[in-house]
């Protein structure tokens, strides 16, 4: 399981860019066979700046993900708008909803 925190901020007056590029990228994201979760959020005290929680099977869901054209097309059109690029986390599975017992 592969689990990851990215951050994205973006110039003011763009949200609704950004809002529209990642809708296609969630929805086609979700429809992903190894995708398991996929979530956008927003810093409420930054309405520009957006966190995606991201769970794929494997990392090599993950590479898959980034050949899809839903996801290209996002990062066409964000990466002209976003302020420092996007940084991401990982993260190991302890106790997460779903989670078969071990």
């Amino acid at each position: 399981m592969l689990i990851q925190l990215v951050n994205i901020k973006v110039q003011e007056g763009t949200r609704d860019t950004f809002l529209k590029a990642f809708t296609l990228n969630c929805e086609g994201t979700r429809k992903e066979p190894g995708n398991l979760r996929f979530d956008l959020l927003h810093d409420p005290a930054d309405e520009n700046n957006f966190y995606v929680y991201e769970i794929f099977e494997s990392e090599a869901a993950l590479d898959e993900h980034r050949k899809t054209s839903h996801y290209q097309t996002c990062v066409s059109m964000i990466d002209p708008i976003t302020l420092g690029g996007r940084s991401k986390t990982y993260f190991s599975p302890v106790l997460i909803q779903d989670q078969a017992p071990a």
